[in-house]
């Protein structure tokens, strides 16, 4: 309801026109007696005397009317200010409240009636003790004001978050007569807050911490270890096979079961420990107090993928006792992680691996005990499923030696320090058929460095496409440079393929642009491939080899007998050549399993119309039995080393 503008009353304004005009009058006569010094009849002298009282009458009443206005025009302003959104409430100096707003009684739900009179301490919450309302007081009498979020109560019990504005009003000498309290309620806010605290904080698939939050724990932990000098641990998890069940199953139900997991992290702990996803699918558990198997303070995380890692702390002072309460916590998780998963209407069971950092008073981040853990973790994968391996130094310094190795191996490709090698191939005369070409790492430090140290490291990095690229380009090259001399101009060149070269969508059309740009006989050129390259996509595979074999291309399957490939994929493949591998060829004198095993690939290669070779024949004892059993094609030490080209020229000619 709009308040009347202010109005004085007619008493009021009849003595403020009264003695306005007194005054004035008293002025006038002043001045009459100094301009007219007493010359003025009776009559004149009441004349201008009426016409003066009424002309100051007139103004009196006009600006006593004014000052009316302004004052209305202020206390208009001040009402609408007091009725504003905040909450607003004005007290004594005894903090006794002496009036409140409509916000105020909608934010707290107490009406003036109620609370006039009393004090604000009936809004107080339980969240807040003594001291912090200590100190609200002592910067009021400080500095006259404070201002800052709070937990209040409202009428009905509610507890709420509200931000406070109080200041202190003083006269004009300076003392304080009242304070005047402007309060909003900011629930919705603290909401949104709290909503992209959860953000980023917590991940959305599980409900749990994500990796920030237990980067932070783990500090928290080291601090904490650095003090006491008590040991710690951390375990990394790797759930077996994850990315099998998202290929077979789908993306939902590997969705359910690292849920699942991740209920089970939580059941290896108690209630108030951590348990986290860091994204992915994997995870990460860390408990705080080695002393049981289960305590408090203890912290599960998932670091994204299906790897997770248990940070263990305040183990016992001797790292022996603390290995051994690490590896009982590692187990419990072990065993839980292998029981049956139900997803949906699928019945589902995995396995997992960990790996085990200990520490105490730690100097280094917590990224390095998680790439520890992560060491580990990948040594227990290597070792089998459903295991756990501790980190050590030996690790560490293995993981820096073939970090700087792959430093080095680009350097190599980039400043070409490599080298083709070749081995001699011959018939059951010593007839020379051709050779295999061997890389060699030729280092200006190491010397030569064999293609087992750092072909497996090519394979994982990739760096392996730019060597095999380099392999094919200077084997083709020699090939080019052989059709110049009677002596060579038929021999068969053999190259190995890994199988991520051979399976890149630009292998065919680059294996098709050397043989074009050196101008050879494709029917020379014979590329070797592993069994494991027929584990998967075999109809690519295939379709490869059909391709380059319509161009005169040979192959050969080098190792044959240690993978796992199907007899029926391979009577599809457009092979050549079945190739033997040493590893039958070893004792083939006198093992009798290597002698069936040797006769069963001699018999299928024949039957399938192949060529078979045995590799790595180093004696005549060896070379014997294979002949006996119809394999006329050799390659070994008995024969000749692998050599660079300039040896391996003038072996021939010695031949």
């Amino acid at each position: 309801m709009k308040k009347p503008p202010y109005k004085l009353s007619p008493g009021m304004q009849l003595v403020g026109v009264f003695f306005g005009t007194a005054v004035l009058m008293t002025g006038y006569e002043y001045l009459k007696e100094m301009i007219f010094k007493g010359g003025l009849s009776a009559w004149e002298s009441l004349t201008y005397t009426i016409i003066v009282t009424t002309s100051f009458a007139t103004l009196a009443s006009f600006f006593m009317h004014k000052w009316a206005a302004g004052l209305d025009e202020q206390l208009r302003i001040a009402a609408i200010a007091f009725e504003a959104q905040e909450g607003m409430m004005v007290t004594d100096t005894h903090s006794v409240i002496l009036r409140v707003n409509r916000a105020f009684t909608l934010v707290t739900g107490y009406t003036p009636e109620e609370v006039i009179g009393k004090k604000p301490n009936l809004l107080n919450s339980d969240r807040h003790d003594a001291s912090f309302y200590s100190a609200i007081w002592k910067s009021l009498n400080d500095t006259g004001a404070w201002e800052g979020e709070l937990w209040s109560r409202r009428k009905n019990g509610e507890v709420y978050p509200e931000y406070l504005n109080i200041s202190a009003v003083k006269n004009q000498s300076g003392i304080i007569t009242n304070y005047v309290s402007t309060l909003t309620d900011i629930t919705a806010s603290r909401k949104a807050a709290d909503e992209i605290e959860h953000l980023a904080f917590y991940d959305q698939l599980t409900r749990l911490p994500n990796r920030r939050f237990l980067i932070d724990r783990l500090k928290q932990a080291l601090a904490s270890s650095a003090r006491s000098g008590r040991e710690g641990a951390l375990l990394f998890i790797d759930l077996d096979n994850f990315k099998a069940i998202n290929d077979t199953l789908g993306h939902e139900m590997g969705d359910l079961l690292l849920q699942q997991v991740a209920q089970r992290l939580g059941a290896c702990v108690r209630e108030g420990d951590t348990v986290s996803r860091l994204g992915g699918d994997e995870f990460v558990v860390m408990l705080e107090d080695l002393s049981e198997l289960q305590r408090e303070g203890d912290t599960v995380s998932r670091l994204g993928g299906d790897e997770v890692v248990v940070m263990l702390e305040n183990l016992s002072e001797l790292q022996l006792e603390a290995g051994a309460k690490t590896e009982t916590v590692g187990n419990k998780i072990l065993a839980a992680l292998s029981q049956l998963y139900q997803l949906a209407s699928y019945e589902y069971r995995s396995t997992s691996i960990i790996g085990i950092a200990l520490f105490s008073d730690h100097k280094g981040a917590p990224d390095e005990l998680l790439k520890h853990a992560g060491i580990a973790m990948y040594q227990a994968k290597k070792d089998g499923r459903d295991t756990l391996r501790f980190f050590n130094q030996k690790m560490q310094d293995a993981i820096n030696s073939r970090a700087e190795l792959e430093d080095e191996l680009r350097k190599a490709i980039e400043h070409q320090q490599f080298q083709l090698y070749y081995q001699i191939q011959v018939d059951s005369s010593h007839h020379p058929l051709g050779a295999e070409a061997l890389i060699r790492w030729i280092h200006p430090e190491r010397g030569l460095i064999p293609p087992m140290q750092f072909i497996p490291l090519a394979e994982e990095t990739g760096l392996i496409l730019s060597i095999g690229q380099w392999v094919l380009d200077t084997a083709c090259a020699q090939l080019k440079a052989w059709e110049q001399d009677a002596l060579t101009r038929d021999l068969v060149l053999a190259v190995n393929v890994s199988a991520e070269q051979f399976r890149h969508a630009d292998f065919v059309a680059q294996v098709q642009a050397t043989v074009q740009r050196h101008a050879i006989n494709p029917r020379l050129l014979k590329l070797e491939l592993t069994e494991n390259l027929l584990l998967e996509k075999i109809e690519d595979v295939i379709t490869t080899m059909n391709t380059l074999k319509e161009i005169g291309i040979q192959f050969s399957l080098d190792d044959f007998g240690t993978g796992y490939s199907s007899l029926q994929y391979i009577k599809q493949l457009p092979l050549d050549q079945l190739k033997i591998d040493q590893s039958f060829i070893r004792d083939l004198a006198t093992d009798s399993s290597d002698k069936a095993i040797v006769r069963t690939i001699i018999a299928m290669a024949d039957s399938l119309k192949l060529d078979v070779i045995a590799e790595g024949v180093e004696t005549e004892q060896q070379r014997q039995p294979l002949l006996d059993k119809g394999c006329t094609h050799f390659q070994g030490y008995l024969f000749g080393k692998p050599v660079p080209i300039a040896q391996f020229e003038e072996q021939l000619r010695r031949a």
